[in-house]
């Protein structure tokens, strides 16, 4: 045993690890990707593309204390998608279409079987939005993590044409509001989910409240988020969608307004989209007020566009074509100086 295992570092399973990822990796290849795992860094040919004017587009994330579900539960290999969904879906809000990610595992100890399941979960992610993954790197560091903890964290670049970039100057006022409906919690306001199930009411990821009709707390949890690249990207490019709000965290009343100017309120119908069992339950269940609501979670919408009454008859059916349901929750209107850029209203 050399004396960095001794220190608790095994370069092998590191080497391991490589290989039982490398088909994983190559099942993400697209057009522009270049070199193979396993090198100093990732490359990709930009001048594959056909963009005259590219400008990249990048955004970096985690999962947050999600990560704390899956290793309770040991079930690690749908926790990479949320990563990935995480950065491309932000970089899908500026107009860009996500080209490659590179992830980022730090744990106490390599065990290349688990590091291999969260890789495996990364690369569906990946194949998902049509994303290369050209990179990674796993660090064991036994005096900072326990030796079952890990964290995960991802990055990836996007590339628009900068014609086509979607900045706030583009929503108007009387443009329509479509929501996309999201899987559940996505990757956000777990926080104060483990609060309220774990110190507020003592529950185990094993029961199954009757409100969630037969599935268990953990797999309702741990249900990843969507990644809505394929969707939503053929619009982008047609020149049908004027602004993307990805619902994060700060939930609805904090991302909706990042999409559009200060001259501008977004007024959002919140019965225009059914409401998933989860978010009802963690309301009840934590004694949760509207806004706290609101402003935590996505409320069953992970992603909102913002187009024009004369184009959403277009989007409406490419999106119905695509097998992609979608709600139109609200309008733009013109704000006055002391109002909100943002109210969340029931219409019945």
């Amino acid at each position: 045993m050399s004396r960095y295992q001794e220190a608790g570092v095994d370069v092998n399973a590191g080497y391991e690890l490589v290989r039982k990822i490398k088909a994983d990796v190559k099942s993400t290849a697209r057009l522009g990707v270049m070199g193979t795992v396993g090198s100093f860094g990732g490359m990709f040919d930009l001048s594959s593309l056909n963009v005259k004017e590219p400008v990249l587009v990048s955004g970096t994330d985690g999962v947050g204390t999600k990560l704390m579900i899956a290793q309770m539960l040991a079930k690690h290999d749908t926790i990479g998608i949320d990563c990935v969904a995480m950065c491309v879906n932000d970089i899908l809000a500026q107009g860009a279409e996500p080209l490659y990610f590179l992830d980022y595992i730090a744990t106490g100890h390599n065990d290349p079987e688990k590091m291999a399941a969260i890789v495996a979960g990364v690369a569906e992610g990946c194949r998902q939005a049509n994303c290369a993954l050209i990179g990674g790197e796993t660090a064991e560091m036994p005096d900072m993590y326990a030796e079952d903890e890990y964290d995960l964290a991802g990055y990836s670049t996007g590339v628009a044409e900068k014609s086509q970039l979607l900045t706030a100057a583009l929503p108007q006022a009387g443009d329509i509001l479509v929501g996309l409906p999201s899987s559940g919690l996505h990757s956000n306001g777990y926080s104060l989910v483990r609060q309220i199930i774990f110190k507020d009411a003592g529950l185990a990821l094993t029961a199954k409240p009757a409100e969630l009709s037969g599935k268990t707390l953990g797999e309702v949890l741990l249900e990843p988020t969507r990644i809505y690249v394929k969707a939503i990207l053929p619009l982008v490019k047609a020149g049908l969608v004027k602004g993307i709000s990805h619902i994060t965290g700060g939930g609805l009343i904090e991302n909706l307004p990042r999409m559009y100017g200060d001259d501008l309120k977004a007024k959002v119908d919140a019965t225009s989209w059914p409401k998933l069992p989860i978010f009802t339950y963690l309301q009840k269940l934590g004694q949760l007020s509207e806004q706290d609501c609101y402003e935590t979670f996505n409320m069953g919408i992970g992603l909102v566009l913002a187009v024009s009454q004369t184009d959403y008859p277009k989007v409406s059916q490419a999106l119905s074509q695509a097998g992609e349901a979608h709600y139109q929750i609200g309008q733009l209107v013109e704000r006055q100086a002391d109002e909100d850029k943002i109210s969340i209203e029931k219409s019945r």
